[in-house]
């Protein structure tokens, strides 16, 4: 493995899901990093080396610290005080782990203690005491502030996102969001407007580390104003209501594919391979190859597999009344297996062409009982409805966002102060 001898190094923060220690592509992360201080870690009188480890794909800590010629009883002890605080299996590519250690030791190399930075507000560190290795965590305080931001949409919502200085982040969580109402490919108008109040952290010196949730939005399409407040009821479960209280969360989403243009919509048509007219009982979305395609809604998979001039299929049956199918596939999420549950906005599978088909495209349907429906203009059930002390509680926060939200200055669009990961 290749180091570098530095006197200290900014390090990045990741977290991972992968159980068995190999890693996963570094997640998109919000932030400035510090540089590890390196007097934090003990050293011996004798001068000591520094070397500086970028983590790779594949790579665990045991492997990285036995290349550097650690023994392997070494490594284990090091590795064990870490987890007492960081669960190495953490890591992903990208994050340095910055080490010291004594290269005239009696028996080879020796370590003496190691830094990481998992987050931008948290400093790990391992250091050799006598014997035996510690592990210490040094978490950063943050202030807590709210940000406005509005934009008007001129071409794109992206685009006019960028322009107001609405973070990534916000943005992809304000579409989640808004997208049980709103169709993002279609829907979005200029002269649309948004305003978005989210909260960002800061350090003691004033310094953006990262973004927060949104708490409360407003979305104008065509003159039609929709509002969404982040609130938390008595139960602990935390959503989006609009200004009556109730859950913006829909049985179903709008689109269960993103960036897609609808090439054929429900009813009758000539049918592009059989040559006559035939009832269309779906919606055809055409989008790139290999396009995520989401489940529509909470559900378990009913049918999973070939099906027929339908291709490679999947049917989620979301309630008594509700099935929705995706069908012409390219291929099936191994999450997406018969009898499994999946969550609304889940990936099941993968835009393609299998079947029946003359290129790219999901054909999607809705079931009501037993027929098939028009997705595109069927009346959905809404979710929760607050009610007695919840909603009282709703309408005290509703009035103090709104107050707040009204007194916010705007925030002027400006170079980045939060930086992002290397």
């Amino acid at each position: 493995m290749r180091y570098l001898i530095v006197a200290g190094a900014a390090l990045v923060p990741f977290q991972s899901q992968a159980a068995d220690g190999l890693l996963t592509p570094p997640a998109v992360q919000t932030g400035t990093s510090e540089d590890i201080d390196v007097a934090a870690i003990n050293v011996p009188t004798s001068e000591p080396e520094f070397r500086e480890l970028k983590v790779r794909r594949g790579d665990t800590l045991m492997k990285m610290l036995m290349g550097q010629g650690f023994s392997r009883s070494e490594s284990h002890s090091a590795i064990s005080a870490l987890r007492t605080v960081y669960d190495p299996r953490k890591l992903r590519p990208g994050q340095t782990i910055k080490v010291s250690l004594d290269p005239a030791a009696d028996e080879g190399t020796s370590l003496i203690g190691l830094a990481l930075k998992p987050d931008v507000d948290l400093d790990v560190f391992v250091d050799r005491e006598a014997d035996k290795f510690a592990a210490k965590e040094i978490k950063k305080a943050l202030s807590e502030q709210s940000h406005r931001v509005d934009g008007e949409i001129t071409s794109s919502l992206y685009e006019a996102a960028v322009a107001a200085g609405l973070p990534p982040a916000v943005l992809i969580e304000l579409i989640q969001a808004m997208s049980f109402d709103v169709d993002f490919q279609r829907d979005i108008q200029p002269g649309d407007s948004f305003k978005v109040m989210f909260n960002r952290f800061h350090d003691e010196t004033g310094l953006a580390l990262r973004d927060g949730a949104i708490n409360h939005a407003r979305l104008t399409l065509s003159g039609k104003e929709l509002y969404i407040y982040r609130f938390t009821d008595k139960s602990g479960r935390t959503d989006f209501f609009d200004q009556k209280g109730h859950s913006i969360r829909k049985a179903l989403l709008k689109t269960p594919v993103d960036g897609a243009r609808i090439s054929s919509r429900f009813g009758k048509r000539r049918h592009p391979i059989l040559g006559y007219n035939k009832m269309h009982r779906g919606v055809d979305f055409a989008a790139p190859s290999g396009t995520p395609i989401y489940a529509a809604g909470d559900g378990v998979i009913e049918v999973s597999g070939w099906n027929g001039g339908y291709g490679k299929y999947v049917r989620l049956r979301h309630n008594g009344e509700y099935r929705t199918a995706y069908a012409h596939m390219k291929a099936i999420s191994k999450n997406a297996r018969k009898g499994k549950r999946v969550r609304q906005g889940q990936i099941i599978g993968w835009v393609g062409t299998t079947g029946r088909s003359t290129g790219a495209h999901l054909h999607y349907e809705v079931l009501r009982g037993k027929h098939q429906v028009n997705p595109l203009s069927i009346k959905l059930p809404t979710g929760k409805r607050l009610t007695g002390t919840d909603l009282a509680n709703f309408r005290n926060l509703r009035r103090d966002m709104d107050r707040e939200f009204e007194a916010l200055p705007v925030t002027e669009p400006v170079a980045p102060t939060i930086a992002s990961v290397d």
